[in-house]
């Protein structure tokens, strides 16, 4: 009799906790790196996601709800964004996550948050695979075998005599291991000689063996895939050890960050990117001025990226509270039911329009290449081509 009596409240239980309504205000949750090596590019995610926050909070909110960001530090690595997504979802209970910053850590926590049935944004995730995890993942970061070619394109546009090329690539990141190969298979269509492909670890500072094959290879044209420390430092003894040609930089270098790490050395950097400030478009020059008048800066792609992941998250639950109040539904539901809206709706945003594939893969137009030009030895700017 005690036995099934515990069972009996034991399965209550866990109904009740299935059945947890939603509560006041709604939580969104946000998974990115403001910490170690990988913050360069989280820090510009956090600004990118709070100025969302604010702007659609002082919009309306979820139709006239006001809806709450909660952060969760992932780190560099793995295990810090495994706990971070087991945070936002069990502690937090949050109704979807926009994160993390890295490939290489989705393909570790977004199983866990698939798993789960709550839906993720990957706001800056794109190696190949990334929305096939699982029906709940999807992105707002275009896949790098679609934007990585244009660098190498405009490259060739400003120096037709490039024929030999260098790869260099982090091969403890799956994003960088993934956009390596997108150049290198860009490099050998468009007729170039792949010299020379290094290795090295984001943890990296001292590339004097890569450099000196890079060097001894005589190439017109590197290519780097890292992140911004490692990226940074390797583009720096590239300058310093004599090498004079262009540079391509990976998107793991696509943040004003980068400036103080190469300093002058950055200058003439050609990154090919997801994110113009100069797009038009009410939503994104919104975004841009507000932005401006914050920072006094252009905003870069990794901010806008996020904010509009944290967007996109906003819209689909303010169609859901039309059709049925957020308040009436439980959390496990409105997971789902945010998931199935997210992949149906079509969205303006700072990127432009978007959309996304059954797959969660998203559909976007507009692409570009930006070279940098450094005015001192810490700032520079993103200057556009065309």
């Amino acid at each position: 009799m005690k036995r099934a009596l515990l069972v009996s409240l034991s399965l209550g239980l866990m109904s009740a906790a299935v059945a947890q309504k939603v509560e006041a205000p709604i939580t969104i949750g946000v998974a990115v790196a403001q910490t170690s090596n990988v913050a360069l590019l989280g820090q510009e995610q956090v600004i990118g996601a709070r100025l969302a926050e604010k702007f659609f909070n002082a919009t309306g909110g979820i139709n006239g709800t006001p809806f709450k960001l909660v952060f969760q530090d992932t780190g560099g690595d793995e295990a810090g964004t495994i706990n971070a997504f087991q945070n936002l979802i069990n502690k937090d209970r949050v109704v979807g996550i926009v994160g993390p910053t890295l490939s290489q850590q989705a393909f570790s926590a977004d199983p866990i948050a698939d798993r789960a049935k709550v839906p993720v944004l990957g706001p800056s995730n794109t190696a190949k695979g990334i929305p096939q995890i699982g029906d709940f993942i999807a992105r707002v970061s275009a896949p790098v075998a679609v934007v990585a070619p244009n660098a190498v394109k405009q490259a060739l546009k400003l120096d037709p005599k490039i024929k030999k090329v260098a790869v260099l690539y982090a091969q403890n990141d799956a994003f960088s291991v993934s956009e390596t190969g997108t150049f290198q298979e860009t490099a050998k269509a468009q007729g170039l000689s792949v010299s020379t492909v290094q290795k090295f670890q984001t943890t990296d500072t001292d590339f004097t063996t890569q450099v000196t094959a890079v060097l001894g290879a005589d190439v017109d044209l590197v290519i780097i895939s890292g992140l911004a420390a490692d990226g940074g430092n390797l583009v720096k003894q590239l300058r310093q050890l004599g090498y004079k040609g262009l540079i391509i930089g990976g998107n793991g270098l696509n943040t004003s960050n980068l400036f103080p790490v190469c300093g002058r050395d950055c200058d003439g950097i050609l990154i090919a990117q997801a994110y113009s400030p100069a797009l038009a478009g009410s939503v994104n020059q919104l975004f841009v001025k507000e932005y401006r008048n914050q920072y006094k800066k252009d905003p870069p792609q990794f901010a806008a990226q996020a904010y509009t992941g944290v967007q996109v998250m906003v819209e689909a639950l303010r169609k859901i509270d039309k059709k049925k109040k957020l308040d009436t539904w439980n959390l496990a539901d409105l997971r789902v039911e945010l998931n199935k809206q997210i992949l149906a709706g079509k969205y303006k945003t700072p990127l432009g329009d978007v959309s996304f594939d059954r797959e969660g893969e998203v559909n976007q137009k507009d692409f570009y290449v930006a070279q940098i030009k450094m005015k001192d030895a810490k700032n520079g700017t993103f200057v556009f081509l065309k």
